[in-house]
């Protein structure tokens, strides 16, 4: 390391971890982290295994092999979930947003606020704060139905945010935007880390998604990483 150069703080680490679903191993001895303020894209097709890494973070299910830490605190290991989902400190934008129907925009970002104890002047406070960031003022009072498919978007990152996670996990969330909302959508996510300098890993299936998010790749194939680098090292990866 050059002198004068900070070294990069990892906040998740995955050692040596596999999974397997019945009979077939999804993950194969799998070591993967990811640094502080880092946007870290998995890409790869689908099975591939790129889903159950961010499972394996979130908490959501344990290694059937390995150790997974948050920071230097183990968090999962062999067939056990030590530190729960709620207690990790990380948010996830999910393919399908998973927005709840009979909540209003303003009630869907509060909920987990107010899960932490927050008072309610404050998270008022918050949500409007982080409203405006994505461009939904005026919105508050509206629910999930009647908003278009980016601004439905916009209000399910808003949500993971709000809440200040260390580590946001995005499945595929662009996946169903129409390729002009899907390129809008990308330039909102890359202003939103810039302001807010979270550790992001990014799921897609999509090289040019990747290659326009990432400041780190990682392509992987049945279960393994194939390639991983920076933007320019993977572009050429015809694997």
């Amino acid at each position: 390391m050059d002198q004068g150069e900070e070294e990069m703080v990892m906040v998740v680490r995955l050692e040596s971890v596999s999974k397997w679903y019945g009979e077939t191993p999804v993950l194969r001895d799998l070591s993967l982290e990811v640094g502080e303020e880092e946007r870290l894209v998995i890409l790869g097709p689908s099975g591939c295994g790129k889903t159950t890494i961010l499972r394996l973070i979130a908490g959501f299910s344990p290694p059937d092999e390995g150790e997974v830490y948050l920071g230097e605190e183990l968090a999962s290991d062999k067939g056990r979930v030590i530190v729960p989902p709620e207690r990790r400190g990380v948010g996830m934008v999910f393919q399908d947003l998973a927005l709840w129907p009979h909540l209003t925009v303003e009630e869907n970002l509060g909920f987990g606020l107010a899960a932490k104890g927050m008072p309610r002047e404050e998270r008022k406070r918050r949500v409007a704060e982080m409203l405006g960031m994505v461009g939904m003022e005026g919105f508050e009072k509206r629910r999930p139905a009647e908003l278009s498919g980016g601004e439905r978007q916009r209000v399910a990152l808003a949500r993971t945010l709000v809440v200040e996670p260390r580590v946001v996990l995005m499945d595929e969330p662009l996946s169903s935007l129409d390729p002009d909302l899907n390129r809008r959508m990308r330039s909102e996510i890359l202003k939103l880390h810039q302001r807010l300098r979270f550790a992001m890993v990014y799921v897609t299936h999509s090289r040019e998604e990747a290659f326009e998010i990432a400041t780190r790749l990682v392509v992987m194939k049945k279960g393994r990483i194939e390639v991983e680098g920076g933007v320019e090292e993977v572009r050429g990866y015809a694997g």
